[in-house]
């Protein structure tokens, strides 16, 4: 089963050109999306992905792909630092995709947020 909000492309280009290619795989990438799907429905206490079919507003759909694609990308530089230039390197842009998925996340659960998101 495919993941539904992201893609490997989206993965590879947030973990950059140093990335490792065997954890840039589509078969990797699809189970970091997967698992990763699974854990912002249970941490939201709402169901994106029956919601995303359903015709979820794109607004949304964005803040989702966000949360996946980075936290996905953090997964693949941890894999392997090797071809960063430096582990500095590495681990700035793990920070730097960790702040933006974490801003994301805040968004969707934030109750304020709910009645937006509901009414997509």
């Amino acid at each position: 089963m495919p993941p539904i909000w992201t893609t490997r492309n989206d993965v590879q280009r947030k973990a950059g050109r140093n990335s490792s290619s065997t954890a840039n795989t589509t078969a990797y990438t699809n189970v970091y999306a997967l698992e990763l799907e699974s854990m912002v429905n249970v941490f939201c206490r709402f169901n994106f992905s029956d919601a995303w079919t359903a015709g979820l507003n794109p607004d949304v759909k964005w803040l989702l792909t966000e949360v996946t694609t980075n936290l996905a990308a953090i997964y693949v530089i941890n894999w392997d630092m090797s071809g960063y230039t430096s582990r500095e390197e590495a681990k700035t842009m793990i920070n730097n995709l960790r702040e933006a998925a974490m801003r994301a996340l805040s968004i969707l659960r934030d109750k304020k947020q709910q009645d937006f998101i509901n009414a997509a």
